[in-house]
C-alpha cells in the first residue's frame, strides 16, 4: 500500500466512522420489542415527551446506547493502547490479564461479599489496576520488554481465571448471581450506571489522546525512542496503566465483554496503518460502533431470548482471533 492509497483509506476511515458510529446508535434507539421510527426518536431527544415511546427511549434504550458506545470506545483505545506498547497485534485487555482482575474483584464483591455488592464498579476498576500493575513488576527485569509483558501477562489471566472459578466452586449457591455478568452484558442498565462510568470513560478517552504521540515513538523501539527524548520505559507503564483504566471501566459496568480490544483496532490497523493520529480515534469510533450495534442485535435477532452481548462478540471475536493467529503463521 503506497502512501496516496493509504492517505485516501485514512480520510474514508476518518468520514466513514461517525457515520457508522451514528448508524449504529439510530439502529439501537429504534429497534426492539417496540419498534419506534426514526422520526418519533428525533422528535423525542429534542423534547416531545411521548407517553410510551418517550419512556421507552429515555428511560430504557437511550442509557444502554449511551454505556455501549463508552464501553466499546474503552476496550477499543485500550486494545489499540497494549498492542502497539507490547508490539503485539494479538494484546487485548481480555487476553493478557487486565479485564480479569476486574472480573476477580467483581465476583468476590458479587459471590463472597454480596452484602458489599454496591461497591462492584470501584471493585472491578481496582481490580484491573492492581492486575496491571502485576503483570508489570513480574515482567521487570532491568526493564519490562514487550514480550515479557505479554507473558506475564497471559499467566495471569490464567491465574486470576481459575481464582474466579474457585471462588464460584466454594460458593456455589450464589453462582446464579454471577454468571449474566462473566458473559458480558448490557442488560438493565441505566442513567446511574451511565453516571458512575462516564467521568472514568471521559477521563480516560481524553488522557488517551494525550497517548499519541509517546505510542508513535514507541512503535519505533525503545533506542529509537529514547534518542528522541523519550523515557521508553516511564511511558510504556503509564500508557498500560491508561489502558487498564479504559478497560477497568469498561468490566465494571458491563462484565467481561471479550474480543472487542483485538478485533477493531487490529482491522484498523490492516486497513490505514498503524500511526495513533489516526488509529486511535477511528478505533474509538468503530469500537462504540460495534458494540452498539451488537448489543441490539443481541436483544433483537434472538426474541424473546435477550442474549448477553459478550456472547455474541465471542462469537464473532474468535474467528477473528484464529484468523489473526493463522496469518501470523503464514507470514513467518
Amino acid at each position: 500500500m503506497n502512501k496516496q492509497q493509504r492517505n485516501t483509506r485514512r480520510t474514508l476511515a476518518c468520514i466513514l466512522a461517525p457515520i457508522l458510529l451514528l448508524l449504529a446508535c439510530l439502529y439501537g434507539l429504534t429497534y426492539g420489542s417496540v419498534p419506534i421510527s426514526p422520526g418519533e426518536v428525533w422528535s423525542i431527544l429534542l423534547g416531545d415527551r411521548l407517553e410510551t415511546s418517550g419512556l421507552i427511549i429515555m428511560d430504557l434504550r437511550l442509557p444502554r446506547v449511551l454505556i455501549g458506545l463508552l464501553v466499546g470506545a474503552c476496550l477499543a483505545v485500550s486494545g489499540a493502547l497494549l498492542q502497539g506498547v507490547m508490539s503485539n497485534p494479538l494484546a487485548d485487555p481480555g487476553i493478557i490479564g487486565v479485564s480479569a482482575g476486574g472480573g476477580l474483584a467483581a465476583v468476590i464483591a458479587m459471590v463472597v461479599l454480596p452484602q458489599y455488592s454496591y461497591l462492584l464498579p470501584a471493585g472491578a476498576f481496582l481490580g484491573s489496576f492492581l492486575a496491571a500493575i502485576m503483570i508489570y513488576l513480574l515482567a521487570w527485569d532491568s526493564g519490562a520488554s514487550p514480550m515479557k509483558i505479554v507473558l506475564a501477562g497471559v499467566a495471569i489471566n490464567a491465574l486470576l481465571g481459575a481464582a474466579m472459578n474457585g471462588f464460584m466452586v466454594v460458593f456455589s449457591d450464589r453462582v446464579q448471581a454471577v454468571l449474566p455478568w462473566l458473559s458480558g452484558g448490557l442488560s438493565g442498565r441505566s442513567w446511574h450506571h451511565l453516571g458512575f462510568a462516564a467521568p472514568y470513560a471521559l477521563i480516560g478517552l481524553a488522557l488517551s489522546l494525550l497517548a499519541i504521540k509517546p505510542a508513535n515513538l514507541l512503535l519505533l523501539g525503545d533506542d529509537s525512542a529514547r534518542l528522541l527524548g523519550l523515557k521508553a520505559e516511564v511511558s510504556r507503564f503509564l500508557i498500560i496503566l491508561l489502558a487498564a483504566l479504559l478497560a477497568g471501566t469498561a468490566v465494571s459496568v458491563a462484565g467481561l465483554v471479550g474480543f472487542v480490544g483485538l478485533v477493531v483496532p487490529h482491522a484498523v490497523r490492516l486497513l490505514i496503518g498503524g500511526d495513533y493520529r489516526f488509529l486511535l480515534p477511528v478505533s474509538m469510533l468503530g469500537g462504540g460502533a460495534l458494540v452498539v450495534f451488537t448489543d441490539t442485535a443481541a436483544r433483537t435477532w434472538f426474541d424473546p431470548v435477550e442474549l448477553p452481548v459478550g456472547i455474541l462478540l465471542a462469537g464473532v471475536g474468535a474467528p477473528f482471533f484464529l484468523y489473526l493467529l493463522r496469518r501470523r503463521r503464514l507470514t513467518s
